[in-house]
């Protein structure tokens, strides 16, 4: 097969597991991969994306929150063709959003850019040990990751037994740099985040 043939088979099957998983399975592994989240960017507060998660993905809202609280300026994704991002103000200001995703309504005095964000954190569906990523195909983070700043990292939230030992690859998918589970992270090659958790 294919690599897109393969990434497809493999998106079923993941999210076919997902859908399987307790509310009390998807809290607790939440938890714990918001500890380790908030963990690993620090006490210092500065612009992270993030993405607003929706129901069989890895959660972000008590991250959201809790760095919003914090003083971080967060930007959160407005799914357009084109790839453009908004400021999180709060959840009271959120809309719906393409898939009911919530997204902040933004406005021209608002505008922010992914190059604003010193660490960038993606959805996935998998990671496999070298970094490649499996996103859920519609090709938005393809074009978005590329707009980010030169040495900003990628980290990518999963399920411990999404991290595989390889992944089907194709010449425009971007890795990620970290890989937090919720049983601990995993950092590829030399990738942190300067002046952020130091």
């Amino acid at each position: 097969m294919r690599p897109a043939e393969l990434k497809d088979a493999l998106r079923r099957d993941i999210q076919t597991r997902r859908t399987g998983l307790t509310k009390k399975q998807w809290d607790r592994a939440d938890a714990a991969r918001t500890k380790l989240l908030l963990a690993a960017l620090g006490d210092r507060p500065a612009t992270v994306a993030l993405y607003a998660s929706r129901p069989h993905e890895p959660g972000t809202h008590e991250a959201i929150t809790r760095l919003h609280e914090a003083g971080w300026q967060v930007l959160l994704p407005v799914l357009r063709r084109s790839p453009r991002w908004a400021l999180f103000n709060g959840w009271e200001h959120m809309r719906r959003g393409w898939a009911d995703i919530p997204e902040p309504p933004g406005s021209p005095e608002e505008q922010v850019h992914l190059s604003d964000a010193d660490v960038v954190v993606v959805p996935c569906l998998a990671v496999a040990i070298d970094g490649t990523r499996l996103g859920t195909g519609g090709g938005w983070y393809d074009r978005a990751l590329p707009l980010r700043r030169t040495g900003v990292p990628v980290w990518a939230l999963a399920s411990a037994d999404e991290v595989l030992d390889c992944l089907p690859a194709e010449p425009h998918d971007i890795p990620v740099d970290q890989v937090i589970t919720e049983r601990g992270h995993h950092v590829y090659g030399d990738a942190r985040v300067t002046g952020i958790s130091e």
